[in-house]
């Protein structure tokens, strides 16, 4: 297991589309929605995170692990660790993956919460739902990538 460093966390909620990004400080274990990244295209993805990084110089980072209910892998499963070892081999810092199961759930439901319904939810859920990922390692700091 790898030694959690201290400091500011970028945690993303990966997605074929959009990214959703929240970010963190491991000293207050308080995630904050930050933005959306939203293009399909590679290198526009890897641009708006070095930017990121760049501006907010965290200390590690998260990504949430889709799973099916039973445990089991899917595509996406498979997608986003390659998006892991991609952000681990272009940024040298830690990833850590976390179950991210139902955060899609949380995100809807925090939302609502907060008087957000409807077509206004779409620009906001992924980075809500990145917000319940990093929440999520904050509580049980996941696998190391």
């Amino acid at each position: 297991m790898s030694v959690m460093p201290e400091g500011t966390v970028l945690a993303f909620d990966f997605g074929e589309r959009r990214i959703g990004v929240a970010m963190g400080e491991t000293m207050l274990g308080i995630a904050h929605p930050l933005l959306t990244i939203d293009t399909e295209i590679t290198d526009a993805r890897f641009a708006a995170i070095g930017k990121l990084i760049d501006e907010w110089h965290p200390a590690q980072l998260v990504v949430g692990l889709p799973m099916h209910q039973d445990d089991t892998e899917h595509q996406m499963t498979q997608l986003a660790r390659r998006f892991a070892n991609r952000l681990k081999g272009r940024f040298g810092l830690p990833v850590w993956l976390v179950d991210e199961r139902l955060t899609s759930v949380i995100a809807e439901s925090m939302l609502a919460e907060a008087g957000v319904r409807g077509r206004k939810q779409k620009p906001a859920l992924d980075q809500v739902a990145a917000q319940a990922i990093l929440t999520t390692w904050f509580e049980s700091h996941g696998t190391a990538v």
